[in-house]
């Protein structure tokens, strides 16, 4: 799919009208106009009204956590690119080297605490019957602030898996041994993380698909619609009669397929759509 059009800084570019003209969506900058503005009316009827609604979310939820981005100029460790350690061939050729690094990715998302928006997330979940929450964040900031019914579709920093026998645990030490040995087998230990060139787990995928394909609204909060298969899921929902809404503070290649498009940081943007929210009847 095409990237929609950005506006221009500076003098000359479109104003917020115009792209959102251009994009064919609402389109609310919230920092621009200003703290005090309400979600649309639409929209929290659209939330109230949904009993099937999944939530997608990306890096851009954890950001304001302090979790350095993957691809950012924090991710870069050691003069290495994540691209060149987040892979089965890095870890077969220097397990060390790969463990080194998710140790201290480890170390400084474990100082990392759930914000607003998570929480917010959290509060949602408690409202609607049918609801899935889906996240491309290995950081398990999710699960921390309280999120039962998710799916961590590229996995978790915070469990392992064997080599050998294959079984999986949490594992929250910080530092973790180099390298870690599973108790049970001895085989060596590999962070339980989908790595570049890997598949997503199917059952996984399964869960994720037939909950899209049954939603009514998809929420996708903080992500770059880029990394595939992911980028894909809210257009599977809308072609299924889904509508989708986006928070990002940028325009993505989602933005012009979505019904509404809200502007902002996620930590601002949906604790005052879940304020809104809560005002409506309880079903």
């Amino acid at each position: 799919m095409g990237r929609p059009c950005r506006p221009k800084r500076g003098g000359g570019g479109y104003s917020g009208t115009g792209l959102r003209r251009l994009l064919g969506v609402e389109f609310m900058d919230i920092e621009r106009v200003g703290a005090g503005l309400e979600p649309p009316a639409a929209l929290v009827q659209l939330l109230a009204e949904t009993e099937r609604l999944v939530v997608l979310t990306g890096a851009g939820i954890s950001v304001e956590s302090g979790v350095p981005t993957f691809r950012g100029p924090e991710g870069l460790w050691r003069s290495f690119r994540p691209e060149e350690l987040a892979t089965p061939q890095a870890f077969q050729r220097n397990p060390r080297l790969v463990w080194e690094w998710y140790d201290w990715r480890r170390a400084k998302i474990a100082q990392a605490r759930p914000n607003p928006g998570h929480l917010a997330l959290v509060r949602l979940e408690e409202r609607v019957p049918d609801f899935l929450l889906l996240t491309q964040n290995v950081d398990g900031l999710h699960r921390l602030a309280g999120s039962r019914r998710l799916l961590e579709i590229h996995g978790s920093l915070w469990e392992v898996r064997c080599l050998s026998c294959g079984a999986v645990r949490e594992d929250r030490r910080v530092p973790i041994p180099m390298l870690p040995h599973c108790g049970g087998c001895g085989g060596l230990l590999r962070p339980h993380v989908v790595w570049f060139g890997e598949a997503l787990n199917p059952e996984i995928l399964r869960r994720a698909e037939e909950a899209l394909i049954r939603a009514q609204t998809v929420l996708v909060v903080g992500t770059s619609a880029v990394v595939q298969p992911a980028a894909s899921f809210a257009l599977w929902a809308r072609e299924a009669g889904a509508a989708i809404v986006e928070i990002n503070p940028d325009p993505t290649p989602l933005t012009r397929y979505c019904r509404f498009a809200l502007a902002g940081a996620a930590g601002e943007v949906l604790p005052r759509l879940l304020s809104r929210l809560e005002e409506q009847p309880s079903r």
